[in-house]
């Protein structure tokens, strides 16, 4: 399994997500888990990005998949 870096920068919509419900981070690390991605770390970030996450694929596609499937949502 390769290990690959994500930057993420929330959206308004996201920043309000995770103000009323922390906890919902915990979820999306549980539905990233379903998609075959393990989060091994996550940083939050100042300057152009909220997060840095280290996590853990077997491929890119695996990585192409997540990235599409969260940058979907509209909270990040």
């Amino acid at each position: 399994m390769a290990k690959y870096l994500l930057l993420f920068t929330l959206t308004e919509r996201g920043r309000e997500t995770i103000k009323k419900n922390p906890e919902r981070i915990k979820e999306v690390h549980k539905e990233i888990k379903e998609l075959g991605v393990e989060v091994l770390k996550q940083w939050a970030v100042l300057g152009p990005y909220d997060s840095v996450n280290l996590v853990e694929a077997p491929d890119n596609k695996a990585i192409f998949k997540l990235s599409t499937e969260l940058g979907s949502r509209g909270t990040i």
